[in-house]
């Protein structure tokens, strides 16, 4: 198989709120989310071949939780000269309160 641009499914506010409210649930001290400027997303994708981005789940040296992100190829391939890290975090930089980053219900 190989990667077309159309992997992933969009998924509703609801589903979303759940699965995110599941993990702070579990995990009430890590890291809720990170942000990756548009800048650096928009650098990946237009790597030749690009046809997404693949994001792997990753530790600082401090502990807390992170991505590492780079681009992946058609044929499933990490492209390795653009990896992105250092992300903003929430908390502490979290934006306004909403179902993906709170306990509030939609």
């Amino acid at each position: 198989m190989s990667f077309n641009g159309n992997e992933g499914e969009q998924i509703t506010l609801t589903e979303g709120g759940e699965y995110t409210l599941r993990y702070r649930s579990k995990n009430p001290d890590a890291v809720k989310g990170v942000f990756l400027g548009r800048n650096h997303i928009e650098a990946i994708l237009a790597q030749s071949d690009c046809k997404g981005l693949r994001m792997y789940f990753a530790e600082e040296a401090d502990g807390s939780a992170t991505l590492v992100v780079a681009g992946a190829d058609s044929n499933q391939n990490d492209m390795l000269n653009m990896i992105f890290e250092r992300l903003t975090k929430c908390p502490d930089v979290c934006g306004s309160t909403n179902p993906l980053n709170s306990d509030l219900k939609r």
